[in-house]
């Protein structure tokens, strides 16, 4: 199994801005990454306000580092890429509420 973490650090009052962009809506289908062949599952997390920050984490998790590989060269993930990237006249900006982001791959070895 292959596993994706993203972890927000968010200015106080914003985690629902990453918590709204990734979670379902009520009545919608599965999104595009869950009808992708070999994810498993997607978890959202948020840890309590402290110091004036909030974090989320995302947790994504797949059959294979290959299955996670081919959703990112995949032409829909792309295209959403792309719209943000059309919308904002080039690469979008951080937000100013976003105080750090980190990304990190993981195999799960047990």
């Amino acid at each position: 199994m292959f596993v994706q973490i993203r972890r927000w650090i968010l200015t106080e009052g914003h985690a629902n801005n990453i918590i709204d962009r990734f979670s379902k809506k009520p009545g919608e289908g599965p999104s595009l990454i869950e009808q992708r062949e070999g994810f498993i599952s997607r978890e959202l997390l948020m840890k309590n306000t402290r110091r004036g920050e909030e974090e989320v984490v995302m947790i994504i998790r797949w059959d294979s580092e290959e299955a996670w590989k081919a959703w990112e060269k995949s032409p829909e993930h792309i295209a959403g890429h792309k719209k943000q990237i059309k919308e904002h006249g080039g690469k979008p900006p951080k937000p100013e509420y976003v105080i750090s982001m980190e990304n990190s791959n993981y195999t799960v070895v047990e």
